[in-house]
């Protein structure tokens, strides 16, 4: 070993915890996080357009309330995410968009549909069944807890029910 790597080796290891969070800290890349806000509200404005015109479409063509309509316009959301997410498409409006592609539903289907991709060469049983609800059955745990939770104070509350 030559005597610069000792010198800089043994510099590195006498350096403080706060010394090297300063000098990485003047390193790191700063985040444009008005330019993500911006993307994430485009793109998830954008879906939200899109399921919009579908529920609008599916009650003038169908003659259905909106109510009615709401489901298989979800359904069609769904339906679209898991193609492009399979084409791969998704996935590079995610990188550009951040959280507008993944918070409405279209970003729950295109966790799920990524993982059971990933994992399809295990089958389908131990593969695509069990890796399919790695990401999105927290989501699912979660999300039924907190309607639970709700729910029950909603009641508790007088707000609920029919009376």
């Amino acid at each position: 070993m030559s005597d610069s790597n000792q010198a800089s080796q043994s510099s590195l290891s006498q350096m403080s915890s706060d010394e090297y969070k300063a000098i990485a800290k003047k390193h790191e890349p700063s985040r444009p996080v008005i330019r993500n806000c911006i993307r994430a509200f485009l793109v998830g404005g954008l879906i939200c357009l899109i399921g919009q015109c579908i529920q609008e479409f599916f009650m003038s063509v169908f003659d259905m309330t909106t109510k009615e309509a709401a489901s298989p316009t979800v359904a069609v959301l769904i339906i679209i995410s898991v193609i492009l997410t399979c084409f791969g498409v998704y996935d590079k409006i995610a990188q550009w968009a951040g959280a507008g592609s993944a918070v409405p539903v279209t970003g729950f289907a295109n966790s799920m549909c990524s993982a059971a991709l990933e994992h399809r060469s295990e089958g389908l049983v131990l593969g695509v069944g069990a890796k399919m609800f790695k990401l999105a059955g927290s989501v699912i745990v979660f999300g039924t807890v907190a309607a639970f939770i709700i729910g029950i104070i909603y009641a508790l509350l007088g707000f609920g029910g029919r009376g």
